[in-house]
């Protein structure tokens, strides 16, 4: 199994966590910190899987994935969205925002990679 996967995160420790995860499984993995140029970084990069923080520097993760949503190019893009708050609301929001999936911090090893395998097709 190999595909791409763009982690858009600020948290260190988080992002050394899913890069470990993930590309023992054979996954490239890139981490970008910036939620400014996220939509940007997306738009370069071309994911498989995208897993998109709610809160970042600099733009909302919500913000970002609302205008993904919106752009032909990136709407059927699948999604995961990482969020320290897990609350219900938070939740709804993301849904209603378009995240194909949501997950709440922390989480185990084994969800995310579940997650990402059931994202990609794989």
């Amino acid at each position: 199994m190999s595909g791409k996967v763009l982690l858009i995160e600020d948290e260190p420790n988080i992002i050394e966590a899913i890069k470990f995860i993930l590309s023992r499984e054979g996954w490239q993995v890139h981490a970008h910190s910036n939620g400014e140029t996220a939509v940007q970084t997306v738009r370069d990069r071309t994911p498989d899987v995208l897993i998109l923080d709610a809160m970042l520097p600099g733009r909302s993760g919500y913000d970002i994935l609302r205008e993904l949503r919106e752009d032909i190019s990136t709407r059927s893009l699948p999604i995961l969205m990482l969020t320290a708050r897990g609350q219900t609301k938070d939740r709804e929001m993301a849904e209603r925002a378009g995240a194909s999936r949501f997950m709440t911090k922390p989480f185990s090893n084994s969800e995310v990679l579940d997650a990402v395998k059931a994202l990609s097709g794989a």
